[in-house]
């Protein structure tokens, strides 16, 4: 399938900055030769911006400003013209109190830098993990045409002869380590070597997740989201993402084009295919939004009971992203699952899905990416859903949603009744979990609450609560713990996350007290605490919201304007399609 060209250079939308005859055309024009340019390098050819999230403090992104000089040759060479535009960073580790807080900010800058600049596509750069749903957030409200080139992984580390990641195994290790099972001397011989480059996350954490939901859409370039950030393939593949934005303009091949809802369902089959971030659920329905696509919780648990995790990856599997590329990356894993696929989509490629996977090379198999036939992981017992990669729970606790990811929890809490043990913050949690009189054993049931979106604020990575010193002493590794905040996406555990409504708000967290029974089925798709209605309703009476410090500030636009985590944490002023005018020339 070949789109033909539909542009000519008098229907660029950088023409309408730099072809009139009167005074604005004329400082259009002599502000870009201000710069040393002559005439013809930017008029009458596209402009593609490069919008470059690289940053000092975010080592996810350290390179892109080398992979930028890749992408303006590939611009150069396919006839258009490039410039490059600095983005708000979002490194995940670094940035307080979450980058969640600010992926909404990021998606407003895309948005605008696209708008109000002489700018005729775009090739989007990023990668840790609020980035691609930020930048594809505000591309798809902008729609100009885009393609969207990932960060990339970085390399894999080993320990003892396993193979180690970012994130999953800073956890494990952790826990080792404050039990002493690991000494000073290891904890901070491995500080210095588990992450060996840079590029994001090397688990299928949230980088890798959103980036092959990117991919998925259609958004990047066949294979792209899997190469290391720092193979020699990255930099060509960063030319090839210049190049083809140039002939995107000439096409008009913009994401409403591409985004479809139907490209929406491949990118949940994609994410669940290889058992992906919980974070997924709330970017998806975010992303769909800005497409004007309704995309719900349901629809996701529904995709995730019918298609397997194949996919050997941490924080489910055993190996890392390196083994990820050399099996195939992800146009692989869609050939796996190509049953439960719209292969007529078009992509950033120009070509659909289905052509797009037909020209992919053959990879020798070797236990990365698994047949459906033999998923990565099984029912157990009498838990039929062990394996799945996501599912949504409903109850007294969590009426609109709650989400856990039981391929990375353990089969025998998935069914599980247990007293509460409630935290108003992470302070209070933190600083209990090291006491040896804490009144917890193995049954007990962790709850967090106020880390939602506006309690948080920004709905931080807080939920994967960590298991008391005193019973990690023990042998314990797991409890079921719950928690309206977020998880990192290499974190592992049974944890349910995302409760909404958000305690903040009153949601029914807010009135769960210590020594209440909880109980999760994941069978039913139920969470419940056992309390009566009428003892729920004098608590409710009870009740006030907790005091919110912000009083101005983004902080306080964020609180004002965020939708709860079922609906994606958009703002409700940017949520929807409704085209907004090009900015008047005068």
């Amino acid at each position: 399938m070949t789109i033909p060209k539909r542009k000519t250079p008098e229907t660029l939308r950088s023409h309408r900055w730099f072809a009139s005859d009167d005074i604005r055309g004329f400082a259009h024009r002599q502000r870009m030769q201000q710069q040393g340019l002559n005439r013809e390098e930017f008029m009458g050819r596209p402009v593609i911006g490069i919008i470059n999230t690289w940053s000092d403090l975010s080592p996810c992104h350290a390179h892109l400003r080398e992979r930028a000089e890749a992408v303006k040759r590939g611009v150069l060479q396919a006839g258009g013209y490039p410039l490059e535009l600095p983005a708000l960073s979002l490194g995940e580790v670094m940035v307080k109190p979450t980058t969640m807080l600010y992926r909404n900010l990021l998606s407003v800058e895309c948005e605008e830098l696209l708008r109000s600049l002489p700018i005729d596509g775009a090739v989007l750069m990023g990668g840790c993990d609020k980035t691609p749903p930020a930048l594809v957030m505000g591309a798809l409200s902008m729609d100009l045409p885009v393609i969207f080139m990932p960060a990339g992984p970085m390399l894999n580390d080993r320990y003892r002869g396993e193979a180690v990641g970012a994130g999953t195994h800073t956890k494990k290790f952790f826990a080792e380590y404050t039990i002493g099972a690991i000494d000073k001397s290891q904890w901070v011989a491995m500080e210095s070597r588990m992450t060996r480059s840079v590029g994001t996350c090397n688990t299928m954490g949230t980088a890798s997740t959103m980036t092959a939901i990117v991919e998925a859409l259609g958004l990047s370039l066949p294979g792209s989201m899997a190469i290391p950030a720092v193979d020699a393939a990255h930099t060509r593949m960063a030319w090839q993402c210049g190049h083809r934005a140039v002939e995107m303009v000439w096409e008009d091949l913009k994401p409403s084009r591409i985004c479809t809802a139907a490209a929406f369902r491949n990118a949940v089959v994609t994410y669940v295919a290889l058992g992906g971030s919980t974070n997924a659920a709330v970017h998806l329905p975010a992303m769909a939004g800005r497409a004007g696509i309704a995309l719900s919780l349901d629809e996701i648990d529904a995709i995730a009971r019918d298609v397997p995790v194949i996919a050997n990856l941490y924080p489910s599997g055993t190996r890392l992203m390196e083994d990820f590329f050399y099996a195939g990356g992800l146009p692989t894993v869609l050939r796996k699952v190509a049953a439960h696929l719209d292969l007529s989509t078009l992509t950033c490629t120009g070509r659909t899905l289905g052509e797009n996977l037909a020209d992919w090379p053959e990879v020798e198999e070797d236990g990365t990416i698994l047949d459906p036939a033999a998923p990565l992981k099984q029912g157990v017992g009498d838990c039929a859903e062990a394996g799945l990669a996501m599912a949504v729970v409903r109850g007294n606790l969590a009426p609109n949603g709650a989400v856990i990811k039981p391929s990375a929890a353990s089969p025998h809490l998935l069914r599980h009744t247990g007293p509460a043990l409630v935290f108003d913050s992470n302070a209070e949690m933190f600083e209990a979990m090291a006491d040896p009189d804490l009144d917890v054993d193995e049954n007990t049931v962790l709850v967090l609450r106020n880390g939602g979106p506006i309690g948080g604020p920004g709905m931080p990575e807080w939920g994967n609560l960590p298991i008391p010193k005193k019973l990690l002493q023990k042998g314990v590794r797991d409890m079921l713990r719950i928690s309206d905040s977020r998880m990192s996406g290499t974190h592992y555990g049974t944890c349910v996350l995302h409760v909404s409504p958000e305690s903040a708000i009153g949601g029914p967290l807010a009135l769960l007290r210590t020594g209440d029974m909880v109980r999760l089925d994941i069978g039913a798709r139920s969470l419940d605490m056992l309390v009566s209605d009428e003892e729920l309703a004098e608590r409710r009476r009870q009740w006030s919201p907790p005091t919110q410090p912000y009083t101005r500030g983004f902080t306080r636009i964020y609180q004002n304007e965020v939708t709860q985590a079922h609906l994606g944490c958009d703002f409700v002023s940017l949520s929807g399609n409704d085209p907004t005018p090009e900015p008047p020339i005068h």
